[in-house]
């Protein structure tokens, strides 16, 4: 009934928004978006657009949730091909499941841009999960629309479509819904997701109140197979020819799903109570401002069996729910004050958060367990600021926050970037972050239906601190970041008596990780190359990475045909990461696991042909293509096999009426 109510909003808001884009273009006429459209309307209705090449491709706007300004880019680089996955990011530090729309083994990990508050958990089903400062927000001329397929597997496919207008120069709105629908060529492997995100932001004439938000609405349900059994994973490793078509191989669960919903509305608003200088075209010279922000998000967990044919969770009580629903829901309110003056360095923003939080379940799922509580809930009072400053070449940016008491949102959060820019020539960066929070929720509370899945814990706080370093240039982009962690809780490798349970561990874990990257042309060829090395000097018995993960890309450029109408992209990936004890995947918990029974590590190589015609962008891509005739040693995780040869095609299109 959601997915109905939202295709139903997108439909009648794009129907209705030809209707209101005409005042766009009425402003534009008048001089509004630099005079850079004339525009007629016939007795119709219809509208006639007339392009005098004035606009530019800066007049599309994207801003951040940070309010940093880039540009709606419809190039082909080797970038726009690392980045055109489900995820639609750069997957270089993850290891895909074989099919998408499934979970990701990490291979490495980023500490440098934590949140303050503690997480619901069942991580495993959150990559896909897009938090507040992934949400963009637009500003452009005339509706836009950017449309993105890619084929699944097995009867799949995945598509991503932004819609965004402007109804006047101060306000924009933009609808954007990706969904995927993905079968997978084992059993169990069904992917099914939706992602549905509205946004706007808007501006008072005076620039004195200004407001922006965003609503969104996600679900990623999942079959889940439990992985191979030992027998068919040796069927698979020996490559028998019986079982190349994958689905006729057994797994562990038969009946088992996952589903992960998350709801969030978040408001940012403001009121300038003294300015200088109210003109958009002016800069100001001091001004405070009093601020407003609301947080209001929902996530939930539920793993399903409606029977029991399988002991790889432990022994199960029959009188126990049949899913094990958990919900998490926390409100913040933001309350600020923000001042900047030619007279002072910088820009100081002060702040008072009150926040509300309820974890937990409706009724005790197991009665043999020994839980004494069903929910985590409290409220706490934070207090932070934010500073912000540039000198000259220097960029200064700080943020604080500190939560007293005892609660599970007691804590404290501090993060420091300097930055040092010449130019175009040259960047270097270095940044701190300082950390100190309650672990996930998960780990604290957690019921079940099998009886080694109930544990009620009272951990201490996870402390983190993390030293980072970056250089970039047109020679090379390198980073470096020094992470200490005090009371990591982590999930045990089963054991008699027990299964998975979260654990803290008494030491102090310590980890390296050195990224480098270089692209080396000659004439018409490239040689892009990244290389990460990882090191965990203490703690290594329960936080673990590859020592080395590459990825090097061989490709050819040229325009093809008479008057250059198309830019190809020919080439081959080749990726590999050094043999280590990787994580287990846990369906049930959707968490990974220690294990200590198996290595994995081996490489991949994926061939790729790219094309822009115009502002369209075509990917045809052949992935692992040497697991026809290579040793069947490709694993995502234990017991579940990395892809098989495999074709995709997908395509990414800009409409700019």
């Amino acid at each position: 009934m959601n997915k109905q109510l939202i295709l139903f909003f997108i439909l009648y808001f794009i129907g209705t928004s030809s209707l209101f884009s005409q005042r766009v273009f009425e402003q534009i006429d008048r001089g509004s978006f630099g005079n850079s459209r004339n525009d007629t309307i016939s007795k119709t209705g219809e509208i006639t657009v007339k392009l005098s090449g004035k606009t530019k491709y800066t007049d599309y706007k994207i801003f951040s949730h940070k309010r940093d300004t880039a540009y709606i880019d419809t190039t082909l680089t080797i970038q726009k091909d690392y980045k055109f996955n489900y995820l639609r990011t750069d997957n270089f530090e993850l290891l895909g499941f074989h099919n998408q729309g499934q979970t990701f083994t990490n291979l490495g990990y980023n500490f440098s841009n934590l949140k303050i508050l503690p997480d619901i958990g069942f991580t495993a089903k959150q990559f896909s999960y897009l938090d507040i400062d992934e949400i963009k927000y637009y500003e452009v001329p005339t509706p836009t629309t950017e449309i993105t397929y890619r084929t699944g597997l097995q009867q799949g496919q995945v598509l991503d479509a932004i819609f965004t207008v402007n109804f006047s120069r101060r306000l924009n709105v933009s609808l954007s819904y990706k969904g995927i629908r993905s079968l997978g060529a084992y059993r169990r492997s069904l992917a099914s997701h939706g992602n549905f995100r509205g946004a706007f932001h808007y501006r008072a004439k005076n620039n004195r109140y200004e407001i922006r938000g965003h609503l969104t609405s996600q679900d990623f349900f999942n079959e889940e197979s439990g992985g191979l059994p030992e027998s068919e994973v040796e069927k698979f490793t020996s490559n028998d020819e019986d079982y190349e078509t994958r689905s006729r191989l057994d797994v562990n669960l038969t009946d088992a799903e996952n589903q992960f919903e998350g709801r969030r509305l978040y408001l940012d608003h403001s009121y300038k109570l003294i300015s200088s200088k109210d003109s958009l075209n002016k800069k100001d010279f001091s001004n405070l401002k009093i601020g407003h922000v609301l947080t209001s998000e929902t996530k939930e967990y539920n793993f399903t069996q409606t029977t029991s044919t399988t002991d790889i969770f432990g022994d199960i009580n029959s009188a126990g729910a049949s899913n094990n629903l958990a919900k998490n829901a926390i409100t913040n309110n933001e309350l600020n004050l923000e001042f900047n003056s030619k007279y002072v360095l910088g820009k100081i923003k002060a702040k008072i958060n009150l926040t509300s939080y309820s974890y937990g379940y409706d009724s005790i799922l197991n009665t043999s367990s020994t839980i004494s509580k069903i929910k985590l809930e409290g409220n706490a009072i934070s207090v932070g600021a934010d500073w912000n400053a540039k000198i000259k070449n220097f960029q200064l940016n700080a943020t604080g926050n500190l939560s007293p008491g005892s609660g599970r949102l007691s804590g404290n959060f501090l993060k420091g970037e300097a930055s040092y820019k010449k130019d175009s020539v040259f960047s270097v960066k270095g940044s701190l972050l300082i950390s100190s929070k309650s672990p996930n929720f998960n780990t604290l509370l957690h019921q079940s239906k099998y009886d080694d899945y109930n544990w009620q814990n009272n951990f201490s706080n996870v402390n983190t601190r993390d030293l980072g370093f970056d250089f970039s240039s047109k020679w090379i982009n390198a980073s470096l970041n020094f992470t200490n962690i005090d009371n990591y809780v982590y999930f045990d490798e089963i054991k008699i008596g027990e299964n998975n349970t979260p654990k803290q561990f008494e030491n102090q874990i310590t980890y390296l990780k050195v990224k480098a990257n270089k692209e080396i042309k000659y004439w018409k060829l490239a040689l892009d190359n990244t290389l990460m090395y990882q090191n965990v000097s203490s703690g290594s018995s329960v936080f673990r990475v590859p020592e080395l993960v590459t990825r090097n890309t061989l490709y050819y450029t040229d325009y093809w045909f008479k008057g250059k109408p198309m830019l190809v992209n020919i080439g081959a990936t080749f990726k590999y990461f050094t043999k280590y004890k990787m994580n287990a995947y846990n369906p049930l918990l959707a968490e990974f696991t220690l294990q200590n029974t198996e290595e994995i590590g081996f490489p991949s190589v994926d061939v790729f042909f790219n094309a822009q015609v115009r502002r369209t962008r075509l990917y045809f891509k052949i992935e692992n293509v040497t697991s026809s005739f290579t040793e069947k040693n490709y694993f995502s995780a234990p017991n579940y096999p990395y892809r098989d040869f495999v074709i995709r095609f997908g395509l990414v299109w800009n409409w700019f009426i």
